[in-house]
């Protein structure tokens, strides 16, 4: 299939967004990184990024570091800090699957049924779960902003090259690593309140110890499938460290983790 080319108004309005950054005296760095999809920098995302510059939470803008199944992260710098910059895709993000998480969620149940509101509020919802994650003790991203479809958030690496997921790095001791991850998702559950909902080797990243990533998707334990989303995470895990150390028992880690031990999941 062939690839899909910028259209020339969406050149226009980033050569326009380009003049009003250097006017600003923010920094672009790998600037053909940016002209990208125009499902990523679309009207409504070139604002947002102007006003989160405009509020000086954003001085460098630069390349991108991945590209997920809803979103894109670029890394960039607020002074001499970096970050990392989310864009949820408003055009072609999945409306159908982030349904099913917001669906049932208390902390959303005013949000309007139209594709925009949902990727805000889901924007929004994984600001709030890095949040509460951080704040029980579990090694995430620090959310600093959200507006829109854009999440501004600590960088997770080094000399801007962020740390491996999981499945690609070194672990050095697999049982060390293996139980500190399902402790901390005893404690996302327990202190948190929070189930990650999608934990596998790709959202866990790893550098001198790991960290949970990716939380808009995350739900809280009154969600009415909880308990679902937290086995299948438990699963996930097993799955993966199983050919690297021994693992215990799905329904055990479950039972633990709950303090339920009458019914599966």
């Amino acid at each position: 299939m062939q690839k899909k080319q910028d259209s020339p108004d969406l050149d226009k309005r980033l050569d326009q967004f380009d003049k009003r950054l250097e006017e600003m005296g923010v920094r672009i760095k790998d600037a053909n990184d940016l002209k990208v999809r125009e499902d990523v920098f679309d009207e409504i995302t070139l604002v947002s990024l102007y006003k989160l510059v405009h509020k000086k939470w954003i001085s460098v803008i630069g390349g991108s570091i991945s590209t997920g199944k809803e979103a894109n992260v670029f890394y960039g710098e607020r002074n001499t800090a970096g970050i990392a910059i989310k864009i949820y895709r408003i055009r072609t993000a999945n409306f159908t699957t982030m349904s099913s998480y917001i669906v049932g969620d208390r902390r959303f149940a005013r949000v309007k049924n139209s594709k925009k509101e949902l990727i805000f509020a889901w924007t929004r919802k994984e600001f709030s779960n890095l949040a509460r994650a951080r704040e029980a003790g579990i090694s995430v991203p620090e959310p600093l902003v959200w507006f829109r479809n854009i999440l501004v958030m600590s960088f997770i690496g080094e000399r801007e090259v962020p740390y491996p997921q999981i499945r690609n790095a070194d672990i050095g001791d697999p049982e060390k690593v293996y139980s500190a991850i399902l402790d901390d998702i005893g404690t996302l559950y327990n202190k948190a309140g929070l189930v990650h909902g999608d934990l596998s080797e790709f959202n866990i990243l790893y550098g001198e110890r790991h960290y949970f990533i990716d939380m808009g998707q995350s739900v809280t334990r009154d969600h009415p499938r909880a308990q679902f989303f937290l086995m299948r995470d438990i699963k996930n895990i097993n799955r993966f460290f199983k050919q690297r150390c021994a693992v215990r028992e799905d329904l055990e880690v479950f039972y633990a983790i709950t303090g339920l031990d009458t019914a599966e999941p």
